[in-house]
């Protein structure tokens, strides 16, 4: 346990604090030292790429599907891998822990970390293109911050035969480590918010999960047809209903955005000595939805069959929108549209929950408890997809190891469902920030040829393709 509490303080407690106004303190952790200067550094490397671009990112999105193997996954169906699992209890749970530890004023440095982290997200998925390979086990390719990482460490190794980076080979374990932490925290939450809602004891609703999920994940194919429907159908309802409920209450939005920036700047938190809280609340939190930095996306991204490198990077850019600024952004306008007389005091599902019940009746408390299903299962879905090229990196092409890493997911699910265990859950989260470091080591010294590779399709590949559409 202590070796748990050692590196969960290291890398997400606060190493540097920095005095400001007020008497409140910034503290920055590890990741945040490392992540958000990249992503300025990276916003820098690309011309402002998130502002230059975005238009370019939704055009590719609507661009016709081409694939070239049958095998393969498209950029926009990898993009809906990654989207899964971004899209899960970060945006809604997350995004309400934010809000009540650093007030409204937390979203809007939820928004700007987004923007850099979309520059971070651009870097991570154009290397995972450049240095994929085919896949023998699945069909189509495979790749990841294991496979850029081993090509940085391992290029002055001229013996035959693949010998490991061990910088690769610990980016992959705690990938697996991570993924695993997390599939019991998906268990929990699925289970405790259907007991909340319809009163159904949890083992019934953690069989109902696990067999469903075995059914999906233990098939060759089932991965990316699943959730090429989920997300768009999850993401959709999550959107339609938020706008139900800003249209209701659009006179309250004017009030609500100037909450949002006077608390960001501390013109209320400052006097109480409460700026620090406001945006390190946020800027974590926007770092641990948007997985920008983390390697985890670059694993679906490596699968994607595409004409140029540059445009998957540009459509896992255009991820981190959808996942912070768009998903993101609805938890927090259902939240700071209800009278904090209502939520004072509640944290967690239960105020998420009272927001929901406030704006549309007892069918919100339902709703929360279906749309957190959909969201968590997508999730859980998602990481075994991205756990596939890791492990085939540590242990070789065989279905042996494939499997049986999916039956130990499976078995932290279930486990998961029926009891919360708190060393796993911080396994999950030191899992996480063990990959974020072990990514950039790698991913700052390999941005110039994503830089390049950018530069290229702009040059080149985008006016052409630009023409061969008039």
């Amino acid at each position: 346990m202590k070796i748990i509490t050692f590196f969960y303080s290291l890398l997400w407690g606060d190493l540097i604090s920095i005095p400001l106004p007020g008497g409140s303190t910034l503290g920055l952790s590890l990741l945040v030292i490392i992540l958000i200067p990249a992503g300025i550094c990276f916003t820098i490397w690309t011309k402002g790429l998130p502002f230059r671009l975005f238009p370019e990112m939704i055009r590719i999105t609507l661009e016709k599907k081409n694939v070239s193997d049958k095998s393969a996954i498209s950029g926009v169906q990898a993009l809906i891998v990654s989207t899964a699992t971004r899209v899960g209890m970060g945006n809604l749970i997350g995004v309400v822990a934010a809000i009540s530890a650093g007030g409204a004023g937390a979203i809007f440095w939820m928004w700007l970390i987004a923007l850099l982290g979309s520059s971070t997200a651009f870097v991570e998925a154009t290397l995972a293109q450049l240095y994929k390979e085919k896949d023998p086990l699945y069909g189509g390719y495979r790749g990841g911050p294991a496979y850029y990482i081993h090509a940085l460490f391992m290029r002055k190794n001229k013996k035959p035969g693949r010998k490991r980076s061990v910088i690769a080979v610990l980016f992959a374990l705690s990938g697996l480590l991570c993924w695993c932490g997390i599939s019991q925290v998906i268990g929990n939450s699925v289970s405790s918010a259907f007991e909340n809602a319809f009163h159904i004891p949890p083992i019934w609703t953690t069989v109902l999960l696990t067999l469903l999920a075995a059914v999906i994940v233990l098939r060759k194919h089932a991965t990316v047809k699943v959730l090429d429907i989920m997300v768009p159908v999850m993401a959709g309802l999550y959107f339609a209903i938020t706008l139900f409920v800003i249209i209701r209450n659009i006179g309250l939005l004017p009030a609500v955005f100037e909450r949002i920036f006077l608390e960001a700047f501390g013109i209320r938190q400052a006097v109480a000595g409460g700026i620090g809280a406001v945006i390190m609340n946020g800027a974590k939190r926007g770092l641990f939805s948007n997985e920008a930095g983390s390697g985890s996306a670059p694993c679906a991204a490596a699968a994607a069959d595409i004409s140029h490198p540059a445009k998957e990077g540009l459509l896992q850019a255009l991820g981190v929108f959808i996942d912070t600024l768009l998903i993101c952004s609805c938890t927090a306008m259902l939240m700071l549209l209800t009278p904090e007389s209502l939520t004072n005091g509640l944290e967690g599902m239960d105020l998420l929950q009272t927001a929901m019940q406030y704006h549309i009746g007892e069918f919100g408390v339902v709703f929360v408890a279906v749309i957190l299903w959909l969201f968590s299962f997508s999730t859980f879905i998602g990481i075994l997809f991205y756990a596939r090229p890791n492990i085939a990196y540590l242990f070789g092409d065989n279905w042996l190891s494939q499997t049986l890493y999916k039956l130990l997911a499976l078995v932290m699910l279930f486990v998961g469902g029926l009891a919360a265990y708190q060393a796993v859950w911080d396994l999950g989260d030191i899992g996480v920030g063990l990959m974020t470091v072990f990514n950039m080591i790698a991913l700052v010294p390999l941005a110039p040829e994503a830089v390049a590779s950018l530069k290229d399709y702009e040059a080149n590949h985008k006016s052409k393709t630009h023409r061969s559409q008039k």
